[in-house]
């Protein structure tokens, strides 16, 4: 049996492109905080106190991995949880004043790292390849929440 052509693999590139990313952040961002850490203190930039379920869901994190990351940023006090006033049983989430100077500090860094490893794409190529990977990211979405539809190809 002939070797397939794993360039033609799409979990394949993925998981290359993924360790390129991941090389870059650890280079460029943070050894200490990582990309799905930043995820998290940037949605609490954008939302401040939304509970833990909410900002898994607007990360892309499980269940359980949203309950470690919130963990790991706590300890490093970069987030509080506050309980949530209209139901006791939820906690809040915000940034300290340390979590919002390492959401400032990663942000610049995250965009220069972003610059470097969407070089080697012209500016219209690299809308192209947002768009594109937005749309399998989506549908891939609707394969974990089989309750949602996948949206309608185009």
């Amino acid at each position: 049996m002939a070797a397939v052509d794993l360039t033609t693999h799409p979990g394949h590139l993925a998981r290359r492109l993924q360790q390129a990313h991941y090389l870059l952040w650890n280079t460029m961002v943070s050894e200490e905080i990582t990309s799905p850490q930043f995820a998290v203190l940037n949605a609490l930039v954008a939302e401040p106190g939304l509970d833990q379920r909410t900002v898994g869901e607007r990360v892309g994190l499980d269940r359980s991995t949203i309950a470690e990351v919130i963990s790991r940023l706590g300890r490093r006090g970069l987030l509080d949880k506050v309980r949530d006033p209209q139901d006791g049983r939820r906690f809040l989430l915000r940034l300290t004043d340390e979590g919002l100077r390492t959401h400032r500090k990663l942000t610049v860094r995250t965009a220069r790292m972003n610059q470097v490893f969407l070089a080697p794409l012209s500016a219209e190529e690299q809308s192209l390849f947002f768009e594109l990977i937005r749309r399998v990211a989506d549908a891939a979405e609707g394969l974990r929440n089989p309750a949602e539809p996948a949206a309608a190809p185009r």
